[in-house]
């Protein structure tokens, strides 16, 4: 994996750019977290009380998942040591932090501000954060104690109030850290539901003026600009594409591959580059790929079984064929930034991870560096 030094600007430093950043996602809800103990999970472990009590739904079903180093909580530095030192030394180079704001407040922020952030050793690496602005019912996260109380626990819209209070903390402490990833010199800002981030203005038109102030506001910090960045789903739309425009959006991507959910990992890998495609020759913005490990979210769903999960074919080196195609994509694709964003670094509730585990233990990591660091997976050549 190729990297050059490049310089930054007086708040970014000097960085080593990869020629392809590879950006995992991180899920941070394994510590005790004060709202999520309140209202959630009680035991202080955050869910890993859920992850635990998985249970197999069919013959041969992995459940639970079980961590090769133990229930580790995501917010101690050492752990996050650790996960940093695995991460590069295999080809991922970027984290990507799930963020949350729900009550007038942050939500399970300790994993990136007092585990990554105090890592001694974060600088190795890239991160951005994915402001996950999706509603949350009260039995999606806990099933055990909400049964089915499918009521909203928390909005992901917020208000105008709530709004300037998170550009500015997110500017303060995340943007202006040297390693907080910039392209073109611009801070990427990540939202996963466009619905709801209208919502928080109430019209496209406020949602404009809503991200316009927040470009100032970065802009007026020493920054270029702000690079905003959309998860999208399905198969695009005229809607959607008239939306991206309007706001000024910079960038779309995948969280995952999303539905449907085919049982047959290769057939669900093949079907999302199908629509990888589709997304690429209908919008002029880039558009980076997505390679995703799995899907088995039963842990969450005592009704789901066998046809809710991915499963066959589903294993390191299917994984490792469907990284590469990303990888091809972004050579295809000169004219953006090669970032690949991977799901996930540790979605152990959902089935997606690439942290080391009991079943396949280091392979899903050696599958990345199989194909990012090694090349074992590039066209044959003579």
């Amino acid at each position: 994996m190729r990297a050059e030094k490049v310089g930054n600007s007086s708040l970014g430093g000097y960085e080593d750019k990869p020629e392809y950043y590879v950006a995992a996602y991180i899920w941070p809800s394994c510590h005790d977290d004060p709202m999520g103990n309140e209202v959630l999970w009680p035991e202080g472990t955050g869910e890993w009380e859920i992850i635990k009590k998985g249970n197999p739904r069919f013959d041969g079903h992995y459940q639970p998942k079980v961590p090769l180093w133990g229930y580790e909580l995501d917010n101690d530095p050492k752990v996050m040591e650790r996960w940093i030192n695995a991460a590069t030394d295999h080809g991922i180079n970027t984290f990507i932090f799930d963020w949350y704001w729900f009550n007038n407040g942050p939500f399970l922020e300790s994993c990136l501000n007092d585990g990554f952030l105090k890592a001694n050793n974060n600088r190795k690496m890239n991160f951005y954060i994915m402001w996950a602005d999706h509603d949350v019912a009260r039995n999606y996260w806990n099933v055990h104690r909400y049964k089915e109380d499918d009521s909203r626990l928390w909005n992901g819209a917020i208000d105008w109030e709530n709004f300037k209070i998170v550009v500015k903390r997110v500017i303060d402490q995340y943007f202006k850290q040297p390693n907080y990833l910039k392209l073109d010199g611009m801070p990427v800002f990540s939202v996963f539901s466009l619905d709801n981030l209208i919502n928080t203005f109430g019209s496209l038109e406020e949602t404009r003026k809503g991200l316009d102030y927040f470009r100032e506001e970065v802009k007026n910090n020493g920054f270029r600009g702000l690079h905003i960045q959309l998860m999208t789903g399905g198969n695009p739309n005229e809607d959607f594409q008239k939306k991206i425009e309007a706001l000024g959006i910079n960038s779309l991507t995948l969280y995952n591959w999303g539905g449907p959910h085919r049982e047959d990992y290769i057939q669900w890998g093949t079907e999302s580059m199908e629509r990888l495609q589709e997304w690429s020759d209908a919008v002029s913005i880039p558009y980076f790929p997505n390679a995703s490990i799995g899907w088995d979210d039963t842990p969450r769903f005592p009704h789901k079984t066998k046809k809710d999960v991915v499963h066959y074919n589903q294993s390191p080196q299917s994984f490792a064929t469907f990284l590469q195609k990303a990888k091809e994509y972004c050579d295809k694709h000169p004219e953006q930034p090669k970032l690949i964003t991977v799901y996930a670094w540790n979605e152990w509730v959902e089935g997606a991870y690439l942290l080391p585990d009991m079943k396949y233990g280091f392979d899903y990591l050696n599958a990345v560096k199989d194909v990012i660091i090694e090349g074992k997976y590039e066209r044959y050549k003579k």
